[in-house]
């Protein structure tokens, strides 16, 4: 399995320059079975993790532009009258590919939206009367931009939900700004280039998904998720001494979140080549988790404080059991 994460790391890092934590946290939700959100400014390399992920374990790859006026057929794809028979007859959409990129999920409207997270959730589509099963990778990796907000449709909590992980990119620093400049003048030099061959196949994929679910974790480590899970539903049973942080959090994350937390725990256990969970995996993969599934209260709000801080306060209160 380490040779496996190795030839993928190595093919991700050729075309991906300063995105290691994004390239870590994809591959831990890609293992961990679940579906991703990027938040983050344009031009950030968004597009291009997703493309290269796709090609690295020879998978088929679709990009979806989410616009104001895109219908759910767009999307999962619908029934054409074929004149020359008298039937109709599925023509299949964008969404039927391994890993899907979804590309500013916040400007399309509720109808498309639930569409997609439909079949995120279901791994399955329902086109009149007929139901189509998605591959087994099916990976969605959606994106938005929270920079410009006009003429957008912001996904409430409970679809947040839906989303393993929500990963927050940000802009690259001066170093990886200069590699960035070297590289894309070389490829603009001497061109791209034919693609490489792919470093894995998608049943290397699935026996490392399988191997984090038969990998081990100690009852102190399920206690110590859980615990976390509940400081942020009964925040003033952990924060005795602190009446103000109490009041931060007007409702904690949902089930989902443990059940993510425990799968991401471990598929970060396999990337760093472990046979086993540590508390460490859990505070890695947290902030991804409850990011987004975190209700802040208006006084939290008021006093400018972001869910990730919140998180560190919890993080810094429960202790490892």
């Amino acid at each position: 399995m380490e040779a496996v994460i190795e030839r993928l790391k190595e093919h991700l890092n050729h075309s991906i320059v300063g995105q290691a934590s994004l390239i870590d946290d994809l591959l831990v939700a890609l293992i961990a079975k679940g579906h991703v959100l990027l938040e983050g400014p344009p031009g950030i390399a968004k597009t291009t993790a997703a493309k290269v992920l796709a090609n690295a374990i020879h998978a088929s790859f679709q990009r979806i532009q989410f616009t104001p006026d895109l219908l759910p057929g767009d999307v999962t794809g619908s029934d054409i009258y074929q004149q020359h028979t008298g039937q109709f007859q599925f023509t299949p959409g964008p969404i039927m590919h391994d890993i899907v990129l979804a590309d500013e999920i916040n400007r399309a409207p509720a109808k498309v939206q639930s569409a997609l997270l439909e079949a995120m959730g279901e791994r399955q589509i329902t086109v009149g009367n007929a139901t189509y099963p998605l591959s087994e990778l099916f990976f969605v990796i959606a994106t938005q931009n929270p920079i410009e907000q006009e003429g957008t449709y912001p996904l409430p909590e409970a679809q947040l939900d839906r989303f393993l992980m929500k990963i927050q990119v940000d802009y690259p620093d001066l170093e990886t700004e200069l590699q960035v400049l070297h590289l894309i003048r070389e490829q603009d030099k001497h061109g791209k280039g034919t693609a490489s061959a792919p470093a894995i196949s998608l049943e290397d994929i699935a026996v490392l998904q399988n191997a984090a679910l038969g990998i081990y974790m100690a009852d102190a480590v399920e206690q110590y998720m859980v615990h976390l899970v509940m400081a942020t539903r009964h925040p003033n049973k952990y924060f005795e001494d602190d009446g103000n942080m109490a009041s931060m959090i007007e409702y904690g994350v949902s089930p989902r979140a443990t059940l993510a937390l425990d799968r991401c725990s471990r598929a970060h256990a396999v990337i760093a080549g472990r046979d086993y969970v540590t508390p460490d995996d859990v505070r890695a993969v947290v902030h991804n988790v409850f990011r987004h599934r975190i209700v802040p209260s208006f006084q939290a709000i008021a006093q400018n404080l972001s869910n990730d801080q919140l998180i560190n306060m919890i993080l810094a209160k429960v202790p490892v059991l």
